[in-house]
């Protein structure tokens, strides 16, 4: 997979592939493209700060935020080095420790929905701020594996962004697996 590719391409790539950390292992099902200061849907929109500095890579690296003062959103940064882009994980799967992945989530029982949504795949690795830029190509505390490949792919605008351009708004950026029960608003998708 070629973390250096534009945003959009990455994140198709980034489809089925695995995230582990403490024998947790999660096959990502849905991602939203990023891009940098052209896109007003990015964090990067108004330049580097303190906060998105990772997103400007290198490509691999884990930008970290928190949402709505609730939740951390794990990012993985692409693109070139010093253009920023990241892809943000949406949603996920169990391959592995779904014990833990229950005891993190504080949920009883397994749903298909488990880590549907970014801050429940976040919290299912157990992740926090110390993860942010954090290489993802290492082996060690958190890593991005090879996976298996969704047999097709939906594609749709990407969630939550009322304050972009409507041209932003309306960019299909937001792929997911179309085999997957793991995705937030599947109808709003449709197949690439």
């Amino acid at each position: 997979m070629n973390l250096e590719a534009p945003a959009d391409h990455a994140a198709r790539a980034l489809l089925g592939m695995w995230l582990v950390r403490e024998g947790v292992v999660l096959r990502i099902t849905e991602v939203e493209a990023y891009g940098g200061s052209g896109d007003s849907a990015s964090h990067a929109r108004h330049g580097r700060t303190a906060r998105n500095a990772p997103m400007w890579g290198p490509p691999g690296r884990a930008y970290l935020y928190f949402c709505y003062g609730m939740h951390w959103m794990l990012n993985v940064v692409t693109g070139p080095e010093g253009e920023a882009s990241a892809v943000l994980i949406r949603g996920a799967e169990v391959v592995a420790g779904l014990e833990t992945v229950l005891q993190r989530r504080k949920v009883a029982k397994p749903t298909p929905q488990l880590c549907a949504g970014p801050g429940k795949v976040a919290q299912a690795l157990g992740l926090d701020r110390t993860f942010d830029g954090h290489d993802l190509l290492v082996p060690g505390g958190l890593e991005l594996r090879p996976g298996t490949a969704p047999a097709g792919i939906l594609a749709g605008p990407r969630l939550g962004i009322a304050f972009a351009t409507a041209e932003d708004q309306a960019r299909p950026w937001r792929f997911a697996d179309a085999d997957s029960r793991a995705v937030l608003q599947p109808k709003a998708l449709s197949p690439l």
